[in-house]
């Protein structure tokens, strides 16, 4: 329990916390204290004056954020220290540094993104003056070049060093820096290149100012000409929550909705930036291929023609699930196949090995807070800091508490932490699991350890070998269900593995449906393989981009973007969230269940639900894990995994872990339809070719 003080705050005496700052002890009592530095994730800075309170007795006012409770000793007879957060000597504190922060900043507000949701003015207007005692020139400043990402003004910038003390905490790059001293006191760059980190647009959040701005939205709308609606971020499986701005129908804009759970308050820059790519390359009508070209069609004449190839010898059908799908449009999919009889489907298009005999064996198991309580991690064939930011941020932020240890097998990268580099192929597992030195020995020693297996190291054709692999070794430390984790890069795959769309007895997995020997192949937003070999199959792409499945495509069914429909998402940890459409589907396009269920009406095998509510209801009564929204399902027990249930044993390949994503920018077709994305791309293998030379 805490250790409480008494303080009496504004004539009230209250008990807070020791450990709280004044400025929350302020706040937990109800009084409103103004901030500029001061971030709740943040470490302490002091340097903005804005939280000055008066402590009666003290010469000057104090800066509640870099005081504590504990640090205020009592007044002389015993009684708590008293604190005032709205006295004369407050009001006339506050002004003045609010005069001081206006001395340079330029009155811009008419141009400046900033303005409608700005700190400056809003604080301005509550605890500023109406005049200034200043009649001195303004200083300017130079604009630094931050990327494509990030727009500067730094005229406007009032040294609060927010966007210092992310980039170098949460993001863990230092690239950022506050240079000289005085009126010479600059932001910068040190070496005036782009940012690299993936989370460098949390910046634009922080700034409290208009100093740093997005650049890709930059002069695009008002905050008041915005509708926003909160729903799920599809680039990866963290499942980040968002809020969609549109107006007019297009989405100008991506901001993080806060979920401690998950993203705390920070999203990735795809997941924030992806929004110009859901307006190009638009599959908005039906096409069918014509004498080699694809063409135009009315949607009776798709569907139709759709129907038709899928009315043959079901052995001879397959369907393929991609990595943005919702639950419901595979649903769909799924029961028409079964309904067709078709026993080849897959939700796996890297190739992965998992299977859905038991759940928690696919599950991010600890959680992503729980890592927190972590000191001990096993990256295994992962690089969180590509496929999950959001991961490897909490990693990092557990690691510099200091009680955490990683250890990596896979490939060496910078991960913003240090960490024991174990080896590099799956030979080294086993290696691990019979060590009782080094990182083994730390690991063994652990009180709470991890394991986080990558996708990628179970997409590889010895997959179910190295699945086997980890399984010994959790068994040899003795590491339950709640300390094994499949760090997942497809936002629609643990979607996938709980509905079963997998292959049926006899049919064939993903491989085998692209060996050849299938008549037609559905494709449900499948992108990430290599689609020419399906050039002997017909081809059905439904999608909503025009990627590499609808290049091979015989018919396009145009669907909707994550955007444009409502939908469940069951990220990583199993935890299933609901998103929601926040601006139209494009031209023709349908949300991608009711083109399933047009289809099936088609084919005279109509299925049994008319509506989303209707299929959400057959859905959670067929799979019992869809039933919790924003819940996470505890393992039934806490018991270590029989390896044998896991894999398949054998020796795995020689061949060192390979990362499954090279191009952190362009992993899926909204993302590789965006001209900021590719922006971002170039800049970043720019980096790295001249980092090699």
């Amino acid at each position: 329990m805490s250790d409480l003080r008494k303080i009496n705050i504004d004539g009230t005496e209250y008990e807070m916390p020791a450990e709280y700052t004044l400025m929350q002890a302020c706040e937990e009592a109800g009084a409103e204290i103004p901030r500029f530095c001061y971030h709740e994730r943040l470490s302490v800075a002091g340097n903005c004056r804005m939280c000055l309170v008066e402590w009666v007795g003290a010469p000057k006012p104090q800066a509640s954020c870099a005081l504590q409770v504990k640090d205020m000793r009592p007044n002389r007879d015993g009684t708590p220290a008293n604190i005032r957060t709205n006295s004369e000597t407050v009001k006339k504190a506050r002004e003045g540094v609010m005069e001081f922060l206006l001395i340079n900043h330029p009155l811009d507000c008419p141009i400046c993104d900033q303005g409608g949701e700005c700190d400056l003015q809003d604080q301005a207007m509550a605890y500023g003056r109406d005049h200034t005692r200043f009649d001195e020139n303004k200083r300017a400043v130079n604009d630094k070049f931050m990327g494509p990402l990030v727009n500067t003004v730094m005229t406007r910038c009032i040294q609060c060093t927010r966007c210092v003390r992310f980039i170098t905490e949460v993001a863990g790059v230092q690239e950022i820096g506050l240079a000289s001293r005085g009126e010479d006191a600059e932001i910068t760059t040190y070496l005036e290149q782009s940012l690299t980190s993936e989370m460098s647009g949390n910046v634009i959040d922080l700034c409290p100012v208009g100093a740093l701005t997005s650049k890709p939205y930059a002069f695009n709308a008002r905050p008041w000409e915005l509708d926003g609606v909160e729903s799920v971020d599809v680039m990866d499986a963290v499942g980040s929550n968002i809020r969609v701005d549109s107006r007019t129908g297009r989405v100008l804009r991506i901001l993080p909705v806060i979920n401690d759970d998950i993203n705390e308050e920070w999203i990735s820059d795809k997941t924030r930036f992806v929004w110009d790519g859901l307006s190009r390359q638009r599959l908005d009508q039906p096409f069918i291929r014509k004498n080699g070209k694809l063409a135009p069609a009315s949607w009776d004449e798709a569907l139709a023609l759709a129907a038709e190839k899928l009315s043959g010898d079901p052995e001879k059908i397959a369907a393929i699930a991609g990595d943005l799908c919702d639950a419901e449009s595979m649903k769909a999919l799924k029961d028409l196949m079964d309904g067709l009889g078709v026993k080849s489907i897959d939700c796996r298009q890297d190739g992965s090995k998992l299977g859905n005999e038991d759940r928690s064996a696919y599950l991010f198991n600890s959680t992503i807070m729980g890592i927190e309580d972590a000191d001990a991690i096993l990256l295994i064939g992962t690089n969180p800091r590509l496929e999950a930011p959001l991961v490897n941020t909490r990693i990092r932020k557990t690691w510099l508490g200091g009680e955490l240890n990683v250890g990596v097998i896979g490939e060496a990268a910078d991960l913003t932490y240090d960490y024991t580099h174990v080896g590099t192929s799956p030979s080294d597992i086993a290696d691990f699991a019979r060590s009782s030195k080094g990182f083994a020995k730390v690991f063994k020693s652990a009180k709470n350890p991890l394991i986080v297996i990558g996708a990628g190291a179970l997409a590889r054709e010895d997959g179910n070998k190295v699945l086997r692999a980890c399984g010994e070794l959790a068994k040899a430390f003795g590491i339950g269900r709640s300390g094994w984790n499949v760090l997942h890069s497809a936002a629609s795959r643990v979607g996938g593995l709980d509905l079963g769309f997998l292959p049926g007895e006899g049919g064939s997995d993903l491989n085998g449906i692209l060996s050849g020997g299938f008549e037609t192949v559905y494709l449900l937003g499948a992108d990430e393989f290599d689609t020419s070999k399906l050039k002997n199959a017909f081809v059905i792409y439904q999608g909503s981009h025009g990627d590499r499945g609808a290049h091979v495509a015989d018919i396009v069914l145009p669907g909707a973007a994550y955007t444009e429909k409502d939908g469940l998402y069951t990220n990583t940890e199993g935890r299933v969230q609901m998103g929601f459409a926040a601006v139209s589907p494009k031209g023709d396009a349908k949300p991608d269940w009711a083109i399933i269920r047009a289809l099936s009406g088609h084919m005279k095998r109509e299925l049994p639900y008319d509506n989303l509510e209707q299929l959400r209801e057959k859905l959670m009564a067929d799979h019992p894990a869809f039933s919790g929204v924003n819940y996470i399902m505890e393992p039934a027990e806490d018991a270590v995994f029989a390896p044998e249930a896991l894999g398949e044993a054998g020796t795995p390949s020689a061949a060192p872990f390979k990362n499954p994503i090279e191009d952190f920018y362009m992993t899926n077709p909204i993302a590789r339809s965006s001209k900021v994305m590719a922006e971002c791309s170039e800049v970043a293998n720019a980096q790295v070719k001249e980092a090699a030379e």
